[in-house]
């Protein structure tokens, strides 16, 4: 989509910032979940899956075109975000 003006541009923002924090909210349900299914915070903190989801994220990014360095960076934030609100849910 093509805007005409800084003021489309930024409504198209909002819009997409609105779905990016549903998915969000969508993904910290599923990040409470899984901490049931864990048994100790080294569980909760799986270097070995970050790691999995970061090279996931990072191709997806070059298939879709979006900046790798971008969206590792910003999954990088995210998944340090959920791992401690699933240490929280964990250790509850």
């Amino acid at each position: 989509m093509r805007c005409d003006s800084l003021e489309e541009v930024r409504s198209e923002i909002d819009r997409i910032d609105r779905a990016i924090v549903g998915l969000l909210a969508e993904r910290g349900g599923f990040v409470k979940q899984a901490a049931a299914f864990k048994k100790t915070s080294a569980d909760v903190r799986a270097p070995q899956r970050v790691g999995q989801v970061i090279d996931k994220v990072v191709a997806l990014s070059k298939e879709l075109g979006a900046d790798p360095a971008v969206t590792e960076a910003v999954y990088r934030a995210m998944i340090n975000a959920f791992i401690e609100a699933e240490l929280a849910e964990h250790a509850r």
